[in-house]
């Protein structure tokens, strides 16, 4: 069962790998990015980071994919970290159950706006949203769960 989506440029840290995975009651953790299936090093550190006693995977977005429309996760609560909105929006058009997304934390580039303290989009990231709730999902903004749910969509 897919718990949430979640797109954090950090991928996983403190506040992702304690505050969101309790909250959410998930017992494994995807992260979803081929720079880091493809770095050994860097899955090895963002593994450091898990909870114990949660499960930690680093899949490629196709090998997620592939994983996430077969059977073999369906024992866990999954909680799927992306760092960035397309890779998101892969998800939610091509995995059925992924239809909650939750933008945590993009910051100010030149080329982005700020929409909340911890949240800043392009113009290209902006549709890019816009697709996802076309295609059906709740796109949410929230740094940590205690905050309150504002829809992606009011702010942009």
């Amino acid at each position: 069962m897919i718990k949430l989506l979640r797109v954090d440029e950090r991928l996983i840290h403190g506040q992702v790998a304690f505050a969101w995975t309790n909250s959410l009651k998930a017992d494994c953790i995807l992260i979803v990015n081929d720079a880091v299936a493809a770095d050994k090093l860097r899955s090895t550190s963002l593994k450091m980071a898990a909870p114990a006693g949660v499960k930690f995977v680093v899949k490629t977005l196709k090998d997620a994919i592939t994983l996430l429309n077969g059977t073999k996760t369906d024992k866990y609560k999954l909680f799927l970290i992306v760092d960035n909105t397309s890779d998101a929006l892969e998800l939610v058009k091509n995995v059925k159950d992924v239809d909650h997304v939750n933008l945590g934390n993009m910051k100010l580039t030149s080329e982005r706006t700020m929409i909340t303290p911890s949240l800043a989009v392009s113009e290209k990231e902006k549709e890019q949203i816009h697709e996802m709730v076309a295609a059906g999902a709740e796109v949410e903004c929230r740094a940590v769960p205690t905050d309150k749910k504002v829809m992606a969509e009011s702010l942009i």
